[in-house]
């Protein structure tokens, strides 16, 4: 059995998980200098070489999945501080609110200095949403569930239906790549500034299906699937199977290629797998074997957010023109190993920082300054 600590560790264990499976798919975009169609079939009227098909399997792994569960373990995290300040006696839209700000507020600096794929701006906008949904009780959360899932699901579908009916095209990524291989950093920057709402279009797509994630992690929180009683269990089971016996083939639609499927794979089909991810991991971890693998995901996942942006802060250095120029340069057994290099930089700063520190540093920073914020 499991104790209570346990319990919040497997949070901390599914945390560093998604962060570094985060990575293994923003890390295309950046060894192929913003070129999104390396992460799409779009441009693929047949069958893959055997470099393409290496990347398709790990995107197919982790595309949307990751992400997905990264999403729903934050509405996790809400529950639990939600449940915090009511032992504690305070107002909930008070503690929380600053939180939202920080998360917004870090994630534009996040946008305009580092990459234009951030996910935190749309999390923080989330958040300030769902502080005041949380608060109700789950028979409420799950009508809120119904609504805002079918509205998600429609504008999916009807994305996905003008794709089959359209000669659908990302557009030539030409300037991007020249700008990321050979431009300056301010220059970079700029341009993110300068293409503020068209690079921020996926951030405001997707909020509905954030919410939808967040609210789903509250539930799961509720109904005691990380817990490890009967219960729990029984709840896991529940996941795997809904997980990967129905997500798995419908995201194997993924290899289908001239990405017509693309979009109801990311947006609709991931979070499925996600779920199953979830039980996967927590049924490992409750067997008992490879503890120091667990313990690292542990180590990155209690300093998630600061990891989230120190990878993305490394793969900038290695790839982009101003720094290491590995862009358009590597293969993608290559990818692979520095995907696998940068997470084990990860996991040793978490371990290091950490035997020093109670929290990470971007953590650290949103604490204090939420503190300042309230005290006022």
């Amino acid at each position: 059995m499991m104790k209570s600590t346990e319990r919040i560790r497997l949070l901390d264990i599914l945390r560093g998980f998604a962060v570094l499976g985060t990575l293994g798919t923003n890390i295309w975009i950046f060894a192929h200098l913003g070129n999104l169609s390396y992460i799409t079939t779009i441009d693929y009227s047949g069958w893959w070489q055997p470099e393409d098909l290496v990347r398709m399997i790990v995107l197919f792994l982790v595309n949307g999945k990751l992400l997905g569960l990264l999403t729903i373990m934050f509405g996790v995290g809400m529950e639990l501080k939600y449940q915090q300040a009511l032992r504690r006696g305070r107002a909930w839209t008070k503690v929380y609110i600053g939180t939202a700000v920080f998360i917004f507020i870090e994630g534009f600096i996040h946008y305009t200095l580092v990459m234009e794929y951030d996910i935190l701006m749309s999390y923080g906008i989330t958040a300030m949403v769902v502080m005041f949904l949380i608060n109700r009780d789950n028979r409420f959360i799950k009508r809120v569930l119904i609504v805002i899932g079918s509205i998600h699901t429609v504008v999916i579908l009807f994305l996905l239906g003008a794709s089959l009916f359209a000669n659908v095209t990302l557009g030539s990524f030409e300037e991007v790549v020249a700008l990321y291989q050979g431009g300056t950093w301010f220059e970079q920057v700029q341009y993110r500034l300068m293409h503020f709402l068209p690079l921020r279009m996926e951030a405001i797509l997707i909020i509905p299906m954030n919410i939808f994630l967040f609210l789903l992690g509250v539930l799961l929180m509720r109904s005691g699937v990380f817990a490890p009683d009967d219960n729990g269990k029984q709840q896991r089971k529940k996941l795997f199977t809904l997980g990967i016996c129905v997500g798995l083939p419908l995201n194997m639609l993924i290899f289908i290629p001239g990405g017509a499927l693309d979009i109801a794979v990311r947006y609709l089909f991931a979070p499925i797998l996600s779920i199953g991810y979830i039980a996967v991991v927590s049924i490992v971890v409750e067997y008992g074997k490879c503890k120091w693998l667990w313990r690292c995901f542990e180590l990155v996942g209690r300093m998630s957010l600061s990891c989230y942006v120190m990878q993305n802060v490394i793969s900038s250095i290695l790839f982009y023109g101003w720094g290491l120029a590995l862009g358009g340069r590597v293969d993608s057994l290559s990818i692979i190993l520095i995907w696998f290099l940068i997470s084990l930089v990860q996991i040793a700063f978490a371990y290091v920082w950490l035997r020093l520190f109670k929290a990470g540093p971007l953590e650290s920073i949103r604490l204090h300054t939420v503190r300042i914020l309230m005290s006022k």
